[in-house]
């Protein structure tokens, strides 16, 4: 059966089938025979490096994740503290994530320029620096401030490691390696979750974020310490007309701008569900206390499974097909999450978590396979479309709760996952109307 009939992404099949070249390859003379497998000098599983690697990244995601979120799990704390409503202490998430979306294609480029590691270890370095700091705010504007300075400095890595991965992995492994800093993503999320709902619960919101802080610490030594020098990295070109053509070359292409909007949307359910779920378990029926409000976040181990099969999940249903169970699992878990019962509310975030982090690692898996070139500038838009929905997730799903309770929080989320159905849908009908059967011929294959 056809990629145009299975659904499957005809760049992922491609790229499964013959993977890309090594530099040497791209390099030799016309009529030289093509290197084979074994020549690749590129990182696989089982290989020199890989391990260090996944493991060097998958920490990177976990300082991420925890320093971007810090304050979610805290927001009901921090309305508390300044006097302020869910829709404005919400702004202490959207401008961590705000910062991140207007900084990652600058620092794209700065790492196209300077190399992926040397980009991603400045980076983090500045993130833990002033997730030191961010305990000590004295008002709800200097955290807003200081949480948008922090999510500028983040703005380094998520690109830089989905190019790295790209360019030190090889194909066939690489929507498993990119699942793993996903997965990374995740344990980040759940870990800064929980420890800071459980110590705000005895020591306030202030000492759980400056704990997580330290945590990241930690992550950032390791990370530089086991991350692999790069190989296979050629320094780019800063010139701003360089930089804007391979912007406008990727803009140009429909199969990553309906990338780039998939992974916004995702991130929109997301980003909207888990700033407002805090709120709405601290009302009645439920009236939980912060520290199990925290735990409820052990629901991201789920999406650590379903980011790291990410790979098997397209093998067996394809791009297309992936993406589809992604957005219906999500969308079931939002119409379970209505019932004000804490056992189906509970069902409800695992499956929204499940289908959002699958999402996630196919469509930015997806993003790095197809560029080919100004790999960090591709998956820097695809990471400022993210993180720009997860900004618009976090205001808008705490205002309409504010409106109307958690049913608008829900009617945000089914909104979104509506829009990745229906781009998905358009990009397959797009692809058969190309006639694709196996390969990405050209720009309207999606």
């Amino acid at each position: 059966m056809s990629p145009a009939d299975t659904g499957a992404s005809t760049a992922v099949d491609a790229a499964n089938a013959a993977p890309t070249a090594s530099p040497a390859a791209r390099t030799a003379p016309p009529g030289a025979p093509a290197a084979s497998p074994a020549a690749d000098s590129r990182m696989a599983p089982g290989g020199p490096g890989y391990r260090r690697m996944s493991l060097a990244l998958f920490l990177a995601g976990v300082a991420t994740f925890a320093l971007l979120y810090s304050t979610q799990a805290l927001l009901p704390l921090i309305s508390g503290e300044f006097g302020v409503a869910a829709s404005e202490a919400s702004w202490t998430v959207a401008a961590a994530t705000g910062g991140l979306a207007l900084f990652v294609l600058p620092m794209s480029a700065l790492s196209e320029r300077f190399g992926r590691r040397t980009v991603m270890t400045a980076s983090l370095a500045v993130a833990v620096v002033v997730g030191l700091l961010v305990p000590f705010a004295p008002s709800l504007g200097a955290l807003v401030a200081l949480r948008a300075l922090q999510g500028a400095a983040l703005a380094g890595l998520p690109a830089s490691a989905q190019a790295y991965l790209a360019e030190e992995v090889r194909p066939k492994a690489l929507v498993t390696a990119i699942g793993l800093f996903v997965a990374g993503n995740s344990v980040g999320g759940m870990s800064g979750r929980v420890i800071t709902g459980w110590v705000a619960q005895e020591w306030g919101w202030r000492v759980a974020v400056g704990i997580v802080g330290v945590i990241a610490v930690g992550c950032a030594v390791a990370f530089r310490l086991l991350l692999p020098a790069p190989r296979h990295f050629t320094p780019g070109s800063l010139r701003p007309r360089v930089l804007a053509a391979t912007v406008r070359d990727h803009l140009a292409d429909p199969l990553l701008r309906r990338l780039y909007a998939i992974g916004a949307l995702f991130m929109t359910v997301f980003g909207g569900v888990y700033t407002v779920i805090g709120y709405r378990l601290t009302e009645a029926p439920f009236s939980l206390p912060q520290g199990i409000i925290g735990s409820i976040f052990l629901v991201y181990l789920v999406g650590t499974v379903s980011a790291s099969t990410a790979g098997r999940l397209v093998g067996r249903l394809g791009r297309r097909g992936a993406l589809y169970l992604a957005g219906g699992t999500t969308a079931a878990g939002l119409l379970l999450s209505l019932t004000d019962s804490v056992a189906f509310v509970l069902l409800g975030l695992v499956l929204i978590t499940a289908g959002f982090f699958a999402g996630h690692a196919v469509a930015s898996s997806a993003v790095s396979r197809t560029a080919t070139h100004g790999r960090a500038q591709a998956s820097a838009l695809y990471q400022s479309a993210y993180y720009v929905g997860s900004s618009v997730g976090s205001t808008v799903g705490a205002t309409a709760f504010h409106a109307q309770g958690w049913s608008g929080t829900v009617g945000v989320g089914l909104l979104a996952v509506a829009g990745v159905v229906t781009i998905t849908v358009l990009g397959s009908r797009a692809a058969r109307r190309a006639g694709v059967r196996g390969t990405r011929t050209g720009p309207a294959a999606a």
